[in-house]
């Protein structure tokens, strides 16, 4: 079966590295992968461009430019909106016609337009799409915040000034229905949660949707020696390391505002605990909220060589991530393969992934009082070696590579197979 990845970008983003590793796992498992990108950055062989022309860059910046109108010339929201009004059409390149399945990821800002996606569906391929996050079935938005208006129709979108009901959001949902009018696609969601959400969507009603969790290496993200972590880094070897990790630590949806309330309040309750703990961030922008913290703050800016960043995570003593709304986040995975605890929120995908009191804490929603405690569970409570050995027994047992390849075989075959009118 040869099978043909589709995402915007090589390596930049989650979505990327999810789709990557996917893709290793599919060829390590009988499974011909390829990957088509309109962002290369390596050298991967078994990774495809799209032909470099001057309508990429366009097709970006006219999407953006519409958005930004409709947003009345502000920045808010400009990129957690996507249209899709544009984009390259790939059913005439090669790759597309040797392929028996195309598996679409995060395909937005420019990759491909709805139109693009119904000439997919028009060839009778079949097609598995993989969501990342919610924008399959919403209008325009990745996270919908809350809002439930994706589950009848999207009209009034609270992230858009005017709030017309007949407004953008409106129009790109009718196009959404026209471009799944009469076809069928195989969608697969990081998580539970996230497949729960896709359900209520009059959008998706009667497409087949399933939940496959992401892959990892273990061969790569596994236990190092912590000390010899922490020196590489340049941190003090007998320092207890806590981590955040963000692609833009700045977002607010990462809820960097519960992290250094929880680190304040983790400093006023516990001071000699924090006498020798320091906080390292990982992620765009760490600079810029290091000051904020009550704890000495080592930001380690944006690492992409792999195997710096399964340093880093060996270096921690505890992995906090204190989203407000996340599928299923590669960094928990990574973080857990290397035997490090984590504490995060009860939302999303997160409490699928950390199993509370027995490889990390669950925090109350929005509690940032709840996130100290989870972290002072973690560093002073509790069997610390228990609980990393339970950490990267999940990681083996749930998101290997040979399970995860397995289980989105059984999706190609059943996408093979002809879809009767009342499966529909």
């Amino acid at each position: 079966m040869r099978v043909l990845i589709v995402n915007t970008s090589e390596r930049t983003g989650g979505a990327a590295v999810a789709a990557n590793r996917l893709m290793e796992a599919l060829n390590n498992n009988g499974v011909k992968a390829k990957m088509l990108v309109r962002d290369k950055e390596t050298e991967q062989l078994t990774v495809c461009a799209l032909p470099q022309t001057w309508h990429l860059r366009w097709h970006f910046l006219w999407e953006r430019l519409v958005i930004w109108l409709h947003l009345r010339l502000k920045r808010e929201h400009l990129f957690e909106l996507d249209i899709a009004n544009c984009g390259t059409d790939i059913t005439r390149l090669p790759e597309f016609r040797e392929a028996d399945v195309i598996h679409l990821h995060w395909v937005n800002q420019g990759m491909l337009s709805l139109k693009d996606i119904r000439r997919i569906l028009a060839t009778g391929k079949p097609v598995v799409w993989t969501m990342h996050d919610i924008w399959p079935a919403t209008a325009i938005c990745h996270y919908t915040r809350g809002c439930q208006q994706f589950h009848t129709v999207c009209g009034r979108c609270p992230l858009l000034p005017g709030g017309s009901p007949k407004g953008l959001a409106n129009k790109v949902w009718e196009h959404k229905e026209k471009m799944l009018d009469g076809h069928h696609i195989s969608y697969v969601a990081c998580s539970q949660w996230l497949a729960d959400e896709a359900r209520k969507s009059a959008l998706l009603r009667g497409q087949m949707i399933t939940n496959i969790p992401n892959t990892i290496d273990t061969h790569l993200f596994r236990p190092q020696d912590k000390r010899k972590a922490k020196e590489a880094l340049g941190l003090q070897a007998f320092k207890r390391i806590i981590l955040f990790v963000s692609q833009r630590v700045t977002d607010p949806r990462k809820g960097m505002s519960y992290f250094v309330e929880a680190i304040r309040l983790l400093d006023e309750r516990y001071p000699d605990l924090c006498e020798d703990t320091v906080i390292a961030i990982l992620g765009g922008h760490a600079e810029d909220v290091t000051a904020q913290l009550a704890l000495p703050g080592q930001p380690l800016g944006y690492v992409s060589q792999p195997q710096r960043i399964v340093q880093v995570y060996n270096a921690a003593d505890v992995f906090v991530l204190p989203s407000l709304e996340d599928n299923l986040p590669n960094t928990l995975m990574e973080a857990m393969a290397c035997g490090v605890p984590c504490v995060g929120f009860q939302t999303g995908g997160i409490p699928e992934m950390i199993d509370h009191l027995q490889n990390g804490y669950v925090a109350q929603f929005r509690q940032a009082e709840d996130l100290a405690r989870g972290i002072h569970y973690v560093l002073a409570e509790v069997n610390y070696k228990e609980l990393s050995a339970n950490c990267v027994q999940k990681v083996a047992r749930c998101y290997s590579q040979q399970s995860v390849a397995k289980r989105y075989l059984d999706v190609y075959e059943a996408a093979c197979q002809p879809v009767k009118k009342n499966d529909r």
